[in-house]
């Protein structure tokens, strides 16, 4: 009994946020939904525009749940640029996880609501949201011979000819790297070696052609590619083996200390156009990677291992920049106080923890319990809805302090 009591706690540590985050997905849709119809007579730009602000409201309330929530640290090795640029982000990829990592960075570079991915095509099919990341400039793609390169290439002109802001992520190794796929490794490794290019131990081979048309197709209209290696910290075993990197509920249930993100920024200029020579551009990105990963799991060095080169700073979110979201998606139950400033009242109880791991609220106005659990459970779509919408439409408004002051954590 005390066994199985223990593993419904733990189960709950996922099941809570995930709850919170997939409830509050129709009444995010039907606000969408709303201004779809609404801008279908306004410019291109106007609907991205609101469009992006929705996204970055959605997501700056994952964000509390994947940071804030979790209280895992992020080291960040390199400089971050201060201004929003448009981008593509360009990552090793391992597990579902992922894709939140470049949240991260985007959030902390106030470009939360432009970011898009190109996605391999099933997910298309994924309930509620994989119709929404099409609508939202997001591109699917097909492996090999059934890559669409016209499609992919219309898509992302359509989004540059409006003027939309763009932060696209790419994984271009097509797959999670899985070290225990022993079988997907060795296929990896042996393409690389049909093809004249450097075997790699601890990323897969990369697939060059959706990265070259997004770069090609956008070349105008891009400033950089960030290129970002991810490590996990505490998925590498006893013996300096590299574990699977955390799936989503791993991640959400606190289980690893740390994500380590090495960011490189490289000008659009620097990038060549010709496909052989991008093939080998893109080829000696993932070559260092390999290396950066290789030292981070099996370095000997007390001083390398599970670091990377340089200087890591850790980088904590504010929660200024996350708990506004949630108390917009939380319905009008939520308390906002005359002046504009969130009343800070549930991240005692909901065990929010800081950069150090320790629990954060103790000093906030925690008025009842009851008042409290409303801002957990996940609300009345025909409430939320409405009110979420008139609430970002009302923040574009320069003289409604209220909701501008809210909103300004989730500027885009």
């Amino acid at each position: 009994m005390l066994l199985s009591l223990v593993v419904h706690t733990y189960s709950l540590r996922y099941w809570f946020p995930a709850t919170v985050m997939l409830g509050t997905a129709p009444a995010y849709l039907l606000s969408w939904g709303a201004w779809r119809l609404l801008s279908s007579v306004l410019p291109a730009r106007v609907y991205h525009k609101l469009d992006d602000r929705l996204y970055c409201v959605y997501q700056s309330m994952v964000l509390f749940f994947f940071e804030n929530y979790t209280g895992v640290e992020i080291v960040i090795y390199g400089d971050i640029p201060k201004t929003k640029e448009n981008v593509i982000y360009l990552s090793n990829h391992q597990c579902t996880a992922d894709w939140i990592i470049a949240d991260m960075l985007a959030i902390r570079q106030k470009a939360l609501g432009h970011v898009r991915y190109v996605l391999k095509d099933g997910l298309k099919w994924l309930p509620l949201y994989g119709w929404y990341f099409s609508q939202h400039g997001g591109a699917y793609v097909k492996r090999s011979a059934k890559f669409d390169v016209k499609a992919m290439q219309e898509k992302l002109l359509t989004q540059t000819q409006s003027g939309a802001p763009m932060y696209l992520v790419i994984f271009p190794e097509g797959t999670r790297y899985n070290p225990e796929l022993k079988n997907v490794i060795a296929d990896s490794q042996a393409f690389a070696t049909k093809e004249g290019l450097a075997v790699l131990r601890h990323t897969l081979t990369p697939r060059m052609k959706a990265s070259h048309v997004a770069i090609e197709t956008m070349r105008d209209h891009l400033d950089a590619v960030y290129d970002v290696t991810v490590a996990y910290e505490g998925k590498q075993g006893v013996s300096g083996h590299r574990k699977p990197a955390p799936t989503m509920p791993e991640f959400l249930c606190k289980e690893f200390p740390r994500v380590h993100i090495h960011f490189d920024r490289v000008d659009i200029k620097e990038i060549p156009s010709e496909p052989m020579f991008f093939r080998r551009w893109l080829h000696e990105r993932f070559e260092i990677k390999d290396r950066l990963l290789t030292d981070f799991y099996e370095s000997d060095d007390a001083d390398k291992i599970c670091k990377f080169p340089g200087e890591g700073k850790p980088s904590p979110l504010n929660l200024s920049k996350t708990l506004p979201s949630v108390v917009i998606l939380g319905g009008p139950d939520t308390a906002i106080t005359a002046d504009g400033e969130r009343q800070e009242t549930v991240r005692a109880d909901l065990g929010v923890r800081d950069a150090a791991g320790l629990a954060v609220g103790e000093s906030l106005p925690l008025t009842n319990r009851a008042e409290a659990a409303t801002m957990t459970r996940t609300t009345d779509m025909s409430e939320a809805a409405p009110f979420f919408f008139l609430f970002v439409l009302f923040s574009l408004h320069p003289n409604n302090t209220r909701c501008v002051h809210l909103m300004q954590s989730c500027s885009v």
